[in-house]
């Protein structure tokens, strides 16, 4: 009788969202730039030819999954807060009797 393989964890890891919404890609065209603010097509260029190995790959290949699904504004209130496009709070204010 087989084992049977583990099952694949489904929640996102927080401390992985923290580090893709604040670490800045170290090389190449985008170089200095946060890893959620790379061009989309930037992106997909890597995830056709293959993410760098190591931690830097996985984050890429996170970043890819966040995009290929228009997640990017879930990452906003984990920026730096120095970062213009933090965000502490919902930006629509929302006021009891709004419903």
């Amino acid at each position: 009788m087989a084992s049977e393989d583990p099952p694949r964890r489904t929640e996102p890891d927080s401390e992985m969202l923290v580090e893709v919404a604040r670490m800045r890609m170290p090389f190449g065209r985008y170089a200095g730039t946060r890893l959620i603010d790379l061009p989309e097509p930037y992106v997909v260029w890597f995830r056709n030819k293959g993410f760098p190995r190591g931690r830097l790959g996985e984050l890429l290949a996170t970043v890819y999954e966040i995009k290929a699904n228009g997640l990017e504004p879930l990452l906003a209130p984990l920026r730096e807060p120095t970062d213009p496009r933090y965000r502490a709070s919902d930006p629509r204010g929302f006021r009891e009797g709004d419903r």
